[in-house]
């Protein structure tokens, strides 16, 4: 899979400045979100998303799996604390709604999983039966290592777990993702660029993108029962170098080294250690293997 929507060459490389909220999302939507569309694909077959389904996404960025979903039928309703993300996923949805002759298919809202909103949404979503609450919770966002993480991240992540929890009817699935193990996921190696330089006392030898067991500690912690996983590839392929560092600082995994250092050493460290994933005609493949985890309420 390799991006279209940038040119092969250019004579500066846009990642040579810091790129604003704006930039960085457009990167994600037309570079780097597609990457993941395997995994959105495995797990929406698995559960039989489509009519009746009714699918809240955590975390849902500029919207391309809810508007999967809804493709398949599903009623879908999203929620992001990116303000730039989340506008670009309602002017995808609300466009798909229009051109399929209807209302957008899908709510979208900015914050925490158990805003008003996001309930009102739950409440509209209740079929003739008056059985309320959403079928499916997504949170497709690679998470990462319990044991690396900010525990501050890691309760904020088990807080819109639960909130979501509440508001899924019993027996819902609700289905978290993160990396595979990272000697099938070359992007590793990339990751811990930003894991150095965010934290130079860290050991990038000993840092890994996620636990083998990170996902049904976090589900148990939220009160969830496991109830099935599976493992997809997702390889990361880009038409260009440009394109490959400007898709991976779009996934926000690279702000905490930004901040702590500059960002155009980030992107240059990025960029060489792309250099062995770089073929012959200038794209870059990087093969990865995602896991997923279904819970149920």
């Amino acid at each position: 899979m390799t991006s279209t929507l940038v040119r092969r060459h250019r004579p500066h490389p846009s990642w040579s400045h810091p790129a604003d909220p704006g930039t960085r999302t457009r990167d994600w939507a037309e570079i780097q979100e597609r990457m993941l569309v395997p995994l959105y694909e495995a797990v929406y077959e698995r559960l039989d998303v489509g009519a009746g389904t009714r699918l809240l996404g955590l975390g849902c960025g500029s919207g391309l799996g809810l508007l999967m979903a809804a493709t398949r039928g599903a009623a879908v309703c999203g929620t992001d604390t990116d303000p730039t993300r989340l506008e670009l996923a309602r002017e995808r949805l609300t466009a798909a709604g229009a051109s399929a002759g209807g209302a957008p298919p899908a709510r979208l809202g900015l914050g925490a999983p158990d805003s008003a909103w996001v309930r009102e949404a739950a409440e509209a979503a209740a079929d003739a039966r008056a059985t309320a609450g959403f079928t499916v919770v997504t949170a497709f966002a690679p998470l990462p290592a319990l044991g690396t993480a900010p525990g501050a991240a890691m309760a904020a992540a088990v807080s819109a777990l639960t909130a979501a929890t509440a508001l899924t009817e019993r027996g819902g699935a609700v289905v978290l993702a993160g990396w595979g193990p990272p000697e099938r996921c070359a992007t590793s190696s990339v990751l811990r660029v930003g894991a150095r330089l965010a934290d130079p006392m860290c050991a990038p030898a000993r840092w890994r993108p996620c636990g083998r067991d990170d996902l049904e500690r976090l589900a148990e912690r939220a009160g969830l029962r496991p109830d099935g996983s599976g493992r997809v590839a997702c390889p990361f392929g880009y038409a260009d170098l440009d394109s490959a560092v400007r898709g991976l600082l779009s996934t926000g995994l690279f702000d905490a080294a930004e901040r702590a250092t500059d960002p155009p050493q980030v992107a240059k460290e990025i960029a060489e250690a792309l250099h062995p994933h770089q073929r012959s005609d200038g794209t870059v493949w990087m093969p990865n293997v995602f896991r997923y985890l279904i819970a149920r309420v």
